[in-house]
């Protein structure tokens, strides 16, 4: 990644997805699609957080499988790691070492209020191990390596953004300028997508119904059958209204797709029914994902690429990170090598 040479620098920004399984259409609208356009006003930094997946037990080939397709969606995405770092977390050591320091530098408290410790540890009691309870260090770790000034955050994340920014001034006011203090990016809003089958919970990797999830590489017969077997009303009239949860639903998504308002479409299919409506939605969603799908088929039959994207990726990383462990480390009184 080239350095920016322009007088006014642009701001860095960092923004790491865990490889649980393939992103959903509720995380493309959401969020993910708008990710390319972040290459231009921001110096970006994006990454697979394979290390934080492990808090949970993981199946090896499943992880290595799942880090792969992720990464190479990242780029079917539109990610150009030409114009920005595109990295897996674990090929960059740097991550855990600073984590390791920043424990030092986290209180037992801090953590132990950390929303998500409670929510993850009541999701898998059998296995509540100190990596869970450390997870902000690493994260933190994550943020201030890059000197990030910006993160890209949902309101699920608020939280760790907070904690990073308390262990940064806590550093800094020890040892001087350390660190940049991350700022949070809150971007501009994407569509907000429901379960086709339970419309008054978000899309989730986790439903338990597959009829309800969409994800980024389901087959265009298989995105049509969710389409066409989505929840809806006895009203049968395509029209945005509170109680109609499932027909605001697919509004949205083809509003987020094709841009058309919630007035329009309510025109242009008024008295035509549902079964036209759910149609014309998953048909919106094949032609959106296709050249997605397209290039992230070929990526994945092309793991040489893959390979030395993310090589080279962590490369650039490394070097970034370096500079800020070193400094971290002479800082705190370790013994340069």
């Amino acid at each position: 990644m080239a350095e920016n040479q322009t007088n006014e620098r642009k701001k860095r920004s960092l923004s790491l997805i865990q490889p649980t399984s393939i992103p959903t259409l509720g995380n493309y609208l959401g969020a993910m699609k708008g990710w390319p356009t972040y290459q231009k006003d921001f110096d970006t930094i994006f990454g697979v957080a394979d290390l934080h997946s492990i808090t949970v037990r993981q199946e090896p080939a499943k992880l290595r499988e799942q880090t792969t397709q992720l990464y190479a969606m990242l780029l079917a995405l539109g990610l150009d790691p030409e114009k920005g770092i595109v990295f897996i977390q674990s090929h960059v050591p740097e991550h855990s070492q600073l984590a390791w320091l920043l424990n030092c530098y986290t209180q037992f408290g801090e953590l132990s209020r950390m929303t998500q410790f409670k929510d993850k540890s009541a999701q898998h009691s059998d296995n509540v191990n100190a990596g869970l309870f450390t997870y902000p260090c690493l994260m933190a770790a994550d943020i201030l390596l890059y000197q990030a000034d910006v993160v890209p955050v949902g309101a699920d994340q608020k939280q760790h953004l907070e904690i990073t920014r308390d262990i940064a001034e806590r550093f800094n006011g020890v040892y001087g300028n350390v660190f940049t203090v991350p700022e949070p990016y809150i971007p501009k809003a994407g569509a907000r997508v429901m379960s086709l089958q339970n419309p008054t919970a978000k899309m989730s990797k986790s439903d338990p119904n597959p009829k309800g999830t969409v994800y980024l590489t389901d087959e265009p017969n298989v995105i049509m059958k969710k389409f066409k077997s989505a929840v809806t009303d006895s009203e049968m009239s395509v029209r945005y209204a509170e109680g109609k949860d499932g027909i605001n639903n697919l509004m949205t998504i083809y509003s987020a797709i094709t841009g058309d308002s919630f007035e329009k479409i309510e025109h242009d299919f008024s008295g035509r029914g549902y079964g036209d409506f759910k149609a014309a939605v998953g048909e919106a969603v094949v032609e959106e994902l296709k050249p997605v799908q397209q290039k992230y088929n070929d990526l994945m039959r092309d793991k040489a690429y893959l390979k030395e994207c993310w090589e080279n990726g962590a490369d650039i990383a490394s070097r970034v990170a370096g500079r800020t462990l070193a400094k971290a480390m002479k800082k705190i009184g370790f013994v340069a090598k």
